[in-house]
Order: C-alpha cells, then sequence, then structure tokens
C-alpha cells in the first residue's frame, strides 16, 4: 500500500547535465524537501509548500543529509558475486579461472534464486536501486533476477547471456536456442511491472556470426528491448576478435553488421576504441558504460571520459560486478575521479553524482522514469550522510560549501553513508 511522505534535507536535483557546463553545479538545485505520492515525486520546494501540496504526510527529517536520487549500476554480472575480488587474471584467464566454472551453477534455480537475492540485498545496502545487469545461458538464472527484483519492487534490467562457442562445454547454447529462450524470455518478463530485458550476447568472441545475426533480428522484432555486450576492453581481446572476424572493420562492426548497434544498445567499457568506432556509436545514440574498477582490477585501460564526453557520447557509469571490485557506486565514482585525474580530466562531485544517477537512466534510456527527483519521476532515493565516519566527518566539517562537504564522501565513502534507501516510494 503506497502513502504518502515528505523528506527534509538538502534535496539534490539537476536541471541539465553538469557536462555542459564550465561550473558542474550550475546544473543542479537543492531544495529543503521533497514530496512522495503514489511511489512517485509529487513536489520540491519548501517544507511548508510540501505540507500544504500533502497535508497528511508524514514528514522524515534528514537534517543536514544529502537526499540524492538512487544509484543506477547500467553493466553487472550478478552472478559473478560470489567471485568478486578474485586475484591476479586478465580479461581471457579471469573468464576461464573464475567467471565460467561458476556460471556453470546457475541451471539450478535454488542456488540461481539464492544469488539473486544475495546480490540485490549488497547493492541495496550501497545505495544501488536500479541496475542492467548480464545473467548467465540458463534462462533460470534470468527468472531468478527477476523474479527477486519484481518481489522488492525494483526496476532492473537483464538478459540471458548466449554463446555458441569459445566457451566450456555446459555454458554454450546455438544459434536457435539464444533466439528461442531470449524470445520466451521477453515474452515473459519484458515490460511487467518495473522490469525490461536486454538481449545480451556476452561479446563477439563467444558467438558466431550465425548467432549474432538471430540476435540482431531477434532485436529488430523487439526493438523496444535494451541490447548488452562488451566492447574493446583490452587490447589483446581487440586481437582475438579481428582473428575472429578478419573481414570486420573493427570490433564494433562485428556487432553493426549484424544489426546489433543501436540506439538502445549498451557497450561496456570501450575503453580502446577507433575513430569510426566513436563516430558510429554518437550517430546512433548508443551508450557507453564507463566500468572503472575494473577497467583498473582487471588491468584493461582508462577509459576516455573527458575527450568521449566533449564529442557528444551518451555515457553511464557501473561496477561491474564481479570483474569490479565493489558492489558500491560510491566507490566506482572514486574510481572513476581517479580515472580521470590519470587522463588529465578530474570529474567534479556534481559529474560523479550525475554519471551515476541520470547519466546511468540516461544510458538505459530510463531517465524519464529514474535517475533524478523531479516531480513525476519514480521514487527510488538514497540518503546519504556527509559525517559517516571520523575521516570523513573532520573532513567534512572543513568545507566551505556543499560540494566541498560531499567530496569526502563520495571518495572515502561506503555503505556506512547510506542511511536510508528507498524504492517506488517505500524505505527499504
Amino acid at each position: 500500500m503506497q502513502c504518502d511522505f515528505i523528506l527534509r534535507g538538502h534535496v539534490l536535483s539537476f536541471q541539465g547535465s553538469p557536462f555542459d557546463s564550465a561550473q558542474p553545479e550550475a546544473a543542479t538545485r537543492l531544495y529543503e524537501a521533497m514530496a512522495i505520492s503514489d511511489g512517485k515525486v509529487a513536489g520540491l520546494g519548501t517544507l511548508a509548500e510540501m505540507q500544504a501540496l500533502l497535508p497528511q504526510a508524514d514528514v522524515i527529517d534528514h537534517d543536514t543529509k544529502l537526499i540524492l536520487a538512487g544509484f543506477v549500476d547500467a553493466h553487472v554480472h550478478f552472478p559473478q558475486t560470489a567471485i568478486i575480488a578474485s586475484w591476479g587474471k586478465r580479461l581471457i584467464d579471469w573468464l576461464n579461472s573464475y567467471t565460467f566454472p561458476e556460471e556453470m551453477r546457475f541451471g539450478d534455480p535454488g542456488y540461481a534464486a539464492e544469488i539473486a537475492n544475495r546480490y540485490l540485498d549488497l547493492t541495496t545496502a550501497n545505495g544501488t536501486t536500479t541496475t542492467c545487469s548480464f545473467c548467465t545461458i540458463h534462462p533460470e538464472s534470468v527468472d531468478a533476477f527477476f523474479t527477486a527484483a519484481q518481489a522488492r519492487g525494483q526496476r532492473v534490467a537483464a538478459g540471458k547471456t548466449c554463446m555458441d562457442r569459445n566457451a566450456p562445454e555446459g555454458l554454450r547454447d546455438t544459434v536457435q536456442s539464444a533466439y528461442d529462450d531470449s524470445k520466451a524470455l521477453i515474452e515473459r518478463w519484458h515490460g511487467v511491472d518495473r522490469l525490461e530485458y536486454a538481449i545480451t550476447p556476452r561479446f563477439s568472441p563467444t558467438s558466431t556470426p550465425d548467432q549474432l545475426a538471430a540476435l540482431g533480428a531477434l532485436w529488430a522484432e523487439h526493438p523496444d528491448c535494451l541490447m548488452q555486450t562488451h566492447l574493446s576492453e583490452q587490447v589483446d581481446e581487440i586481437e582475438w576478435v579481428k582473428s575472429l572476424f578478419p573481414q570486420a572493420r573493427d570490433y564494433l562492426d562485428t556487432y553493426e553488421e549484424f544489426g546489433l548497434l543501436g540506439a538502445r544498445g549498451l557497450y561496456g567499457h570501450a575503453i580502446h576504441l577507433e575513430e569510426r568506432e566513436r563516430h558510429r556509436l554518437r550517430d546512433f545514440g548508443a551508450a557507453l558504460i564507463h566500468c572503472p574498477t575494473s577497467n583498473t582490477f582487471i588491468g584493461s585501460g582508462l577509459f576516455d571520459m573527458g575527450g568521449l564526453m566533449a564529442e557528444g557520447q551518451r555515457i553511464g557509469l557501473a561496477t561491474d560486478t564481479g570483474g569490479g571490485s565493489s558492489f558500491s557506486m560510491l566507490r566506482t565514482m572514486a574510481a572513476a575521479y581517479e580515472v580521470g585525474q590519470l587522463r588529465g580530466r578530474p570529474l567534479h562531485a556534481a559529474e560523479l553524482i550525475w554519471l551515476a544517477t541520470q547519466g546511468s537512466a540516461r544510458a538505459l534510456r530510463m531517465e524519464d522514469k529514474i535517475g533524478n527527483i523531479a516531480p513525476g519521476m519514480e521514487a527510488d532515493l538514497v540518503v546519504l550522510d556527509l559525517a559517516s565516519t571520523p575521516a570523513i566527518a573532520q573532513r567534512a566539517a572543513r568545507a566551505e560549501d556543499l560540494w566541498e562537504a560531499v567530496f569526502p564522501t563520495l571518495m572515502m565513502g561506503d555503505d556506512r553513508a547510506i542511511t536510508e534507501v528507498w524504492i517506488n516510494g517505500q524505505c527499504v
């Protein structure tokens, strides 16, 4: 049963992208209070204004805490939850040593449900309210993830990972089963409650041209679905792709040729892009998903945030669990800042928060529903304590403005900074 609430604190709303302004904070506005009714944001303003709007609503006073849209994690692998922070491998070895053996277990519906619920528990504790996840080749893994998210009222996207080569026996499907299973899952889950389906070829090395073509055909039949995959994560991966697709102009062409390049496409990592690839991604309005903790943990490289944003690319932010080394979008923002420093483009606190909320929502084509606090938006929220540890508190106490007070939490914060999480208008 939905109830009316008023939250008082520092309520942050984006009026535009901070990447479009010489002063990133100019793209934001702070309000004293917000109103929630029927699971959506009903209004923003002073406490008195919100009480006049919803006279019977309960008031929850968060004092000096910061109230944001819930974090949106645009690229994850929930089946890798149990193997996060495994030692010492680069991409291909990581897959063979850790990922594939773990994913073999997800044909068991009980195990898939256990990990799906564990994953959503961990991410919710870190303030993440929406994720876009790769599952395994098993339809049971998709059912488990959507069932767990549906029970919690979460807006999520996910899809069955498709692989018909260069994977172990037991983790390969076929051209036909990839198409049939994915189509059946779309019919079962896509658009139900707050759930969206993402057609999911893992990456071109693990799909034959025939399978890629079949998934491209499926996407053409269901253009309102997302499509997620990986692109140009590591240099040796790119060389492997070239050897498997000798006629392709570049890595992106192995998707484009088969109808897997589009505005609702999500391309994880996208570190080592060629000029043609950058132009085509921008022309199609496709989304690049920055996974900074994964890119450093697995040794992939440094994402060109400054250059890609200047080109007008659509960019989201993600943990890439479990190649990424944290379930926390706060830690991910810190890593994005560090990568930006190494690329000569440090990110402002407003830019980091935007990437983790509105930027990722835009990548998922959900920016009209989530990722910002504005009237009519779904009430997925996180309340941040800006003095959650002694180290953070002593630095924030010296801040001369809110942005200086927020930044230590973005750099050093963890789940202790998460005071409350709201999903679909309910505190969880």
